[in-house]
C-alpha cells in the first residue's frame, strides 16, 4: 500500500491564445469539493465576462473522484482534456479551470480540444508538483505507571505527539505514517495496561 500522492505546491497560471480566442488557466491544490466550489464562484466573479468557465478537478488518494465540466462548450471539448492533463500527470487533490474569452473565430471541436489540453498544461507546467504523505492518527489511554515505557516506544519509533494529558490514566494522541499504522498499533500494544481510542 503506497501512502503517498503528488498534487500543486500552489496556485499557478497559463495562457494560451488561438485565433482571437483567449484561455486562461488556473491550477490549484485543492481539499474538498466544497473549496472547489468557492474557487469556481470567485472566478466566475472575477471573470463575469467571460463566456467559459470549464474545468476539472480530481480528489482522493486514489483519484477516485473526479468531475469534468464543458461549460457550453461542445461535449467532451473542454472537461475532458483538461481532466486528461491531471491524469496523465499522476495528480489529485487539484482543480484546473480554463476561462475562455471567445475571439469571434470559431475553432471546431478538435481546435477546442487543442487549445484546452494546451492551456491547462500551461498553468500545470507553471508550478511546481510535489508529492505529500498521508499520516494517520492513533489515539490511547494507559495508566500513568505505563508512561516511561510508551514514551520510549514514541521516540524509538519515532512518532509525533499531536496531543497529550497526563493523569492517573494518561491519553497520548501520536501520528504515523498511514503505510505503518498497522505495525504502530501493534507495538504500542504491548503495552500492559494500553488501549486504544476510536
Amino acid at each position: 500500500m503506497e501512502d503517498t500522492y503528488l498534487t500543486l505546491k500552489t496556485t499557478a497560471k497559463g495562457l494560451y491564445k488561438e485565433k482571437g480566442s483567449k484561455f486562461l488557466s488556473f491550477a490549484y491544490p485543492v481539499e474538498d469539493e466544497g473549496e472547489i466550489q468557492q474557487i469556481l464562484d470567485e472566478l466566475k466573479k472575477s471573470y463575469h465576462d467571460a463566456r467559459h468557465h470549464c474545468y476539472a478537478y480530481i480528489l482522493g488518494k486514489n483519484q477516485e473522484v473526479y468531475r469534468a465540466n464543458d461549460d457550453g462548450e461542445p461535449h467532451h471539448s473542454a472537461g475532458d482534456p483538461i481532466l486528461g492533463q491531471l491524469r496523465s500527470r499522476e495528480l489529485t487533490q487539484s482543480l484546473v479551470v480554463v476561462v475562455r474569452y471567445f475571439g469571434g473565430v470559431k475553432l471546431g471541436v478538435g481546435g477546442l480540444v487543442r487549445a484546452y489540453k494546451t492551456a491547462a498544461a500551461e498553468a500545470i507546467d507553471a508550478g511546481e508538483v510535489i508529492q505529500k504523505t498521508l499520516f494517520a492518527s492513533i489515539s490511547m489511554r494507559f495508566d500513568y505507571l505505563s508512561l516511561d515505557e510508551v514514551m520510549h516506544l514514541i521516540q524509538r519509533h519515532d512518532l509525533k505527539i499531536s496531543d497529550q494529558k497526563f493523569d492517573l490514566r494518561c491519553q497520548i494522541r501520536v501520528e504515523c505514517r498511514q503505510i505503518q499504522e498497522d505495525e504502530v498499533r501493534k507495538i504500542l500494544s504491548t503495552v500492559p495496561s494500553l488501549e486504544f481510542l476510536t
